[in-house]
């Protein structure tokens, strides 16, 4: 035990013997003006208006010039002269807060404890010392831009280096003081650190907030592709492992159409079938990490996708919502591959769905356009008919549209139209389409 409490002593003797080395130069690094050289990242939004603010400052500057000239001539006895160079050097740093609040707070400090000094042995008994009372304003001045300005640990420290510059010109002095102004000073000083602190505290919370805001809209935004591009990925996963499936029957059915195939033969065909195989199981592992969280029930998990065949179904069950729609098939339908029939039955439908949600009471037209390279479908509503609350919806809608034709290369275009309704058309390339 004795050992340990040793080294114990020993780790925090050497503990506090850093911690004093590093006051130094945690000082050095807060108090020199050379750290504030680059702008504060939590500026507050009135700074920017600092050239107007120099005016009313200008002129209470040019006030404590006097009344502190009058302070350092007639009760410190310094001069006429040397009392207008105090009170200017103050006075202007006042106005250099504004914009260097570290090097205004030297130089009021640093002005105080001279005139003190200077005026040991003349100041009046009963004078207000080491501050006047302009000081006492000023340098409380100063302290409220410093503190609002820098770090709560930095105001403190201004804060308690400019009481212990009153304190030690006191313990300097060699004449007694009836009216002391280091208690006055306190109360001023304090009062001007914490409110600037507070203010800046307020800026500081106010920022975090705005910029956690904007990180949740940002992760809420990815959040919301990343759903839909899964949505997408569950529904194309059928369409590819029916083509798998496909190919695996027809490798193994391939052998028993050709008489007497070669081994060759027979070898190559096994190993497409067994690729096949192997490529709809990966499909299925895919799939289950895909719907682990799926709240779909498991009948409709496995449940055919749908295609435009199917869009007539669609149709009917909008017209039994009430809502007025009429279709239109140009050109000459033809075999199209799955991908592009399940993505445009899926434009269609929450095109509709749209429609239905953000404009009671509009009619719907619904075009399919079958051309020679591709296939145009274009859902226009017109105008409500009575204002819509806006949708709590997620926004997957235009979002999952845009995906499912960029996937297959294609283009959507959506936007109001002249009459007040709104319009989603979207165009899927055929040119790798496969009867």
């Amino acid at each position: 035990m004795k050992r340990g409490d040793a080294e114990l002593e020993k780790n925090a003797r050497r503990l506090t013997v850093t911690g004093l080395r590093a006051v130094p130069r945690a000082l050095r690094q807060d108090l020199l003006p050379a750290a504030e050289s680059a702008p504060p990242a939590e500026q507050p939004d009135w700074m920017m208006w600092r050239p107007a603010l120099m005016f009313p400052l200008l002129l209470g500057a040019l006030l404590l010039i006097g009344f502190g000239t009058d302070q350092y001539a007639h009760r410190f006895h310094l001069g006429v002269e040397a009392g207008v160079v105090l009170a200017a050097i103050q006075s202007g740093a006042l106005i250099l807060a504004l914009f260097r609040p570290m090097a205004a707070w030297w130089t009021t400090t640093s002005a105080m404890f001279v005139a003190a000094m200077w005026a040991q042995a003349r100041v009046d008994p009963d004078a207000v010392y080491p501050w006047s009372g302009p000081g006492i304003a000023l340098q409380a001045g100063v302290l409220f831009f410093v503190a609002l300005r820098h770090r709560p640990r930095v105001a403190a420290e201004t804060l308690a280096i400019s009481l212990g510059a009153g304190v030690l010109a006191v313990a300097l002095h060699t004449r007694p003081h009836t009216s002391p102004s280091a208690g006055l000073a306190l109360v001023f000083f304090s009062i001007a650190v914490v409110v600037g602190a507070a203010l800046r505290g307020r800026r500081v919370a106010r920022t975090q907030l705005v910029a956690q805001r904007e990180m949740t809209a940002e992760e809420r935004a990815r959040r919301t592709l990343l759903e839909e591009r899964t949505r997408i990925a569950r529904e194309l996963h059928d369409v590819v492992a029916h083509h798998m499936s496909v190919i695996s029957i027809q490798a193994q059915v391939a052998p028993h159409l050709v008489e007497n195939p070669s081994d060759e033969l027979k070898e190559n065909l096994a190993g497409i079938r067994q690729n096949a195989v192997e490529a709809l199981t990966e499909l299925r592992r895919v799939l289950g990490v895909l719907r682990s969280e799926d709240p779909l029930a498991e009948g409709a998990r496995h449940a055919p996708q749908p295609s435009l065949q199917r869009l007539g179904e669609l149709l009917a069950n909008v017209r039994g919502a009430g809502v007025e729609v009429t279709v239109d098939v140009l050109g000459t339908p033809r075999p199209l591959s799955p991908g592009v029939e399940l993505s445009a039955f899926r434009v269609v439908q929450e095109a509709l769905s749209n429609a239905m949600r953000h404009a009671p009471g509009a009619s719907v037209g619904v075009v399919v356009a079958h051309q020679r390279a591709e296939l145009v479908v274009r859902v226009t509503n017109t105008a409500p008919d009575r204002p819509v609350a806006p949708s709590p919806g997620a926004g997957h809608g235009l979002l999952g549209m845009r995906e499912r034709t960029a996937m297959l290369g294609g283009a959507l275009a959506t936007g109001a139209t002249p009459d007040g309704g709104y319009e989603v058309t979207a165009t899927f390339p055929l040119e790798d389409s496969r009867p």
